[in-house]
């Protein structure tokens, strides 16, 4: 009896302190949004950012701390989030963990792309620990977001930390805010003329949109071909009503632009 009692017991405390942990995890992001709102500007346009990574630097510490509070929580915990706290919890690591991956070699590198070599893609490399285990920021993105949440917009809300990426907010994502940051992000990246323009009779668009096709052909979001992105938001492209028109009635000719891999450091 007194061993059935000290069982229940134990299950009761272990059950107790995990929910304990799911209940007070920051879902805010208050810190990691301090650090952003402190170390991304938004340029002009308020279609592209860049990063203080000198400032991200000095504030380090701050930084690794919320990374370890990221990679303190279990899978069970994150199986007891909502769909929107995943997404969002996923999208927050994997620009965090891509800042400290750029810090580690900070500030001899001009390009993400110079981090490993030949054989060792910088997307690939494990180097912090997520639900319980080692990972790369490639199975955060592909084995994780992409085909769990099938959602295209999540193109725009991760960043490389590259020029030609989609912009990283000045913002953490949160699950409350999710919807709206993610067709916020597309919008801006869609309606960047350094990316996506319209130019010789072409829609001349980021190579994204054709290493990632397949997720804007499955008709998640409305988005049943490449075209549909622009065509939604077709009026934020131009101030031409003739250019406005071809866009949305997707009449024009795809080409794809080049992808700028400079370090998008302030």
């Amino acid at each position: 009896m007194l061993k059935t009692t000290r069982k229940f017991f134990l299950l009761f405390v272990l059950l107790f302190s995990t929910t304990g942990f799911a209940a007070d995890f920051d879902h805010n992001y208050n810190t990691w949004n301090e650090l952003l709102q402190k170390h991304v500007k938004w340029l002009p346009d308020n279609k592209q950012s860049r990063v203080d990574y000198a400032g991200f630097q000095k504030d380090r510490e701050t930084l690794k701390q919320v990374l370890g509070q990221w990679s303190a929580v279990s899978q069970t915990e994150f199986n007891a989030f909502s769909k929107n706290q995943q997404m969002a919890f996923l999208i927050n690591a994997y620009n965090g963990f891509t800042i400290e991956l750029i810090l580690t070699k900070y500030p001899k590198i001009k390009s993400i792309k110079e981090i490993g070599g030949v054989f060792s893609s910088p997307w690939k490399q494990e180097f912090f620990t997520l639900l319980g285990k080692k990972h790369h920021l490639d199975w955060i993105e592909h084995e994780q977001l992409r085909p769990r949440y099938n959602d295209p917009r999540v193109h725009a809300a991760v960043n490389c930390a590259s020029i030609g990426c989609p912009a990283l907010r000045n913002e953490a994502f949160t699950a409350t805010q999710l919807n709206a940051q993610l067709n916020d992000g597309m919008r801006r990246f869609v309606a960047d003329p350094s990316r996506n323009r319209v130019k010789n009779g072409e829609l001349q668009i980021s190579p994204i949109f054709k290493w990632f096709a397949e997720d804007f052909q499955k008709g998640h979001q409305g988005f049943k071909e490449v075209k549909d992105v622009f065509a939604r938001w077709a009026k934020d492209m131009s101030d031409s009503p003739e250019i406005v028109d071809k866009i949305a009635s997707k009449s024009l000719p795809i080409a794809y632009s080049d992808y700028d891999w400079s370090l998008n450091d302030i």
